[in-house]
């Protein structure tokens, strides 16, 4: 028998429905493996039509390129080692999240996804049907297997797989980010490897979808559960790694060992990532946006330089006659510093234009919010008449604190195609803002040093659409609003919870009142970077006609 086994790991960035492209990704991983003498070369969970792929999958004519594209696949790539790749299986009636194992010019076995989660992004219950308990494939004389994604959550697969041969355990993931979940996937790891004493690889893809970011960070652990080799996260990246066969079985040779980044790092670069994989794969090229002087436009123009480099980011100064000088000083100077193209388009004579053909309408009614939203929504036609004019997607800029009660204009400072802050807090904005002052990295296109003006970060936060507006003067403080969101947001708590937790309570059903009413905006807001377990879309999915109140 074999006494050393080589894998190559391929943590690539598939792009969702591009069949033949991601075939021929498949493909350049298994030339690598090859030109490497591998013995199997891995891609991650669905990869020929990429994850997650929501209702698309469930589409035959996908079903049937798919398997056509993997059966095409093991006909080129027959001279050589095995390729395992995930992609839908259609048998009957019933639909599988499967694994393909290709080899000598066909499908040698196909693992079936046992255990489908249903929470927070994944509806997999809706899509799949579960695959039995099943045994390990064979390549060579060396018995594989490969729990797919939530199988090796649970005991039950991976202690089956050990039972009827396996000899290590190959697990690939469609595994997107949240803040901590590396932590929570090695600790289940841990445990699978301690149970069945395998060796075991946990190879995830990478790459943005939609609002989801797949953050690899692919691993080996040893029996004992010791760390081999630990991948990069975010990167694409092929790895090779060695499995030697000693007296009480498989082990893996020491690998690479790449150290993760800190929890603020890994936030800002899936802002990054998700911003840059939304524009190239649904073909954009340039981004612009308004600058306000404010902190959430000016973040989100730096992850925008960072992401598509300042050549392809426009930011549009549009102020009204309440716009301060200090707003217009520091949405120059932020503009300056991160080198990108500067328009002023001022909307006083826009506004005065609208006002008075309203006037006769209007007549004898008290101005307020509606004439401060005509300024917001001015913003939105013109920044969305230069977006289909230069052809470049509109991002917009509000803050999670903001997205959760409303305090945000539809049709107007709402306008855009892309929200990479949606998931953010406010009151993270100001920390990520510090973070990136202090730190640059390779993966970044922007400038190093403080690309975000220390003026911008301390001044009290104004939408400044009447004469000295604070945001104060609408909500709660943003300490004390993002900590009651927290509760009821990110961890469902109820007001008692919150009045228990110091918070006092006429604030906590207030802002209770104006998250449930929000929601009609939150429908028809753009999509944005995951960030967390409760990000505003998948994760969180309320009626938007509700009278629960809670009144506890």
């Amino acid at each position: 028998m074999a006494d050393k086994f080589r894998v190559t790991l391929a943590q690539a960035n598939p792009v969702m429905g591009d069949i033949e492209g991601n075939a021929a990704r498949a493909k350049s991983a298994w030339e690598a493996g090859k030109a490497a003498d591998a013995d199997l070369v891995a891609l991650p969970e669905m990869f020929i039509l990429g994850y997650n792929p929501q209702d698309l999958v469930m589409k035959p004519a996908v079903q049937a390129q798919c398997f056509e594209a993997i059966n095409q696949l093991a006909l080129e790539c027959a001279d050589g080692p095995a390729l395992a790749i995930g992609g839908p299986y259609a048998d009957g009636d019933q639909l599988f999240n499967a694994y393909f194992i290709l080899n000598n010019g066909k499908i040698i076995s196909k693992q079936l996804k046992h255990h489908l989660p249903n929470y927070n992004v994944f509806d997999e219950v809706r899509l799949f049907d579960s695959g039995p308990l099943g045994g390990p494939y064979a390549v060579g004389n060396t018995r594989v297997g490969s729990p797919i994604c939530e199988d090796a959550w649970y005991e039950d697969v991976a202690e089956t797989l050990q039972e009827t041969g396996a000899e290590f355990l190959l697990v690939p993931n469609g595994s997107p980010y949240y803040r901590d979940k590396f932590d929570r996937r090695m600790a289940h790891m841990v445990a699978r490897v301690i149970e069945t004493g395998l060796p075991l690889i946990y190879l995830n893809m990478v790459g943005g979808q939609d609002d989801q970011v797949f953050d690899g960070g692919s691993f080996v652990l040893n029996p004992g559960g010791h760390l081999a080799v630990q991948l990069p996260v975010f990167d694409e990246m092929i790895a090779h790694v060695d499995l030697v066969r000693g007296p009480e079985g498989w082990v893996c040779e020491q690998g690479e060992r790449a150290l993760l980044p800190a929890g603020e790092e890994q936030d800002y670069r899936v802002c990054v990532e998700a911003l840059r994989d939304y524009m190239r794969k649904t073909g954009f090229k340039k981004v612009l946006l308004g600058l306000s002087g404010g902190i959430d436009s000016a973040l989100v123009a730096t992850i925008a330089v960072d992401a598509l480099g300042a050549e392809n980011v426009r930011c549009v100064m549009l102020p009204s006659e309440y716009t301060s000088q200090s707003s217009l000083d520091d949405a120059e100077d932020i503009a300056k510093r991160l080198g990108v193209h500067y328009d002023y388009v001022p909307i006083r004579e826009s506004r005065q234009a609208v006002t008075n053909t309203l006037a006769p309408l209007f007549e004898g009614l008290e101005t307020g919010l509606t004439e401060e939203n005509i300024q917001s929504r001015l913003r939105g036609l013109l920044l969305m008449a230069m977006s289909n004019k230069f052809g470049e997607m509109l991002l917009t800029t509000g803050n999670k604190s903001e997205v959760a009660v409303g305090y945000a204009t539809i049709y107007g400072d709402m306008n855009g195609g892309y929200n990479p802050i949606k998931d953010m807090y406010k009151t993270r904005v100001f920390e990520t803002c510090r973070w990136r002052n202090d730190n640059h990295r390779d993966w970044m296109q922007g400038p190093a040093g403080e690309v975000i003006p220390v003026s911008i970060i301390d001044k009290p936060p104004s939408a400044e659409l009447r004469p000295d507006q604070k945001d104060e003067d609408s909500l709660p403080p943003y300490d004390i609003l993002d900590g009651i969101l927290e509760m009821l947001v990110d961890q469902e708590k109820s007001v008692a919870d919150c009045v228990e937790a110091g918070y006092d309570r006429a604030t906590v059903k207030r802002v209770e009142h104006l998250l449930y009413i929000s929601e009609y905006k939150r429908f028809q807001s753009a999509p944005g970077a995951r960030l967390s377990k409760k990000a505003f879309w998948l994760d969180r999915r309320y009626p938007i006609v509700n009278r629960f109140r809670d009144e506890s």
